[in-house]
């Protein structure tokens, strides 16, 4: 795996503000959520916090593997992060009445921490460019 690499991504993460989060449940079918963080916790270990909805807590739980998207759009730079998610930590649930969300459809109503185990760092671009580890 590539050390450099991963760290960049980190380091891009905090740059650009978010990232994607891609997951497949049993079924195969895939779902996209956003994240707004990236945290290196060691040299091959991730964490993501977000309030993420029902559908990618589920599919993880079917099927561990995820990919993390960072990506500067500007710039055309980017990186995908391949590998499986070791650890769901619930760390904040929603606790209170907000009268601005109930014309919206249900909201996540559990924040949850993902320990992510980084296998493979590839390039993530518009551009023309290999799915192979560099």
């Amino acid at each position: 795996m590539d050390f450099e690499a991963l760290r960049e991504a980190i380091d891009l993460a905090a740059a650009v503000g978010h990232i994607f989060v891609a997951t497949s449940g049993a079924d195969g079918l895939p779902h996209l959520a956003a994240a707004s963080a990236l945290t290196g916790v060691a040299d091959d270990q991730v964490l993501v916090t977000e309030w993420f909805c029902p559908g990618s807590i589920t599919n993880l739980r079917d099927n561990p593997r995820v990919s993390l998207v960072v990506w500067d759009t500007g710039a055309d730079k980017g990186y995908q992060l391949l590998g499986e998610v070791t650890e769901i930590e619930d760390v904040g649930v929603l606790d209170g009445y907000d009268p601005d969300l109930e014309s919206t459809s249900p909201a996540p109503q559990v924040e949850r921490r993902l320990l992510v185990r980084v296998g493979k760092v590839i390039q993530f671009t518009r551009a023309p460019h290999s799915d192979l580890e560099q």
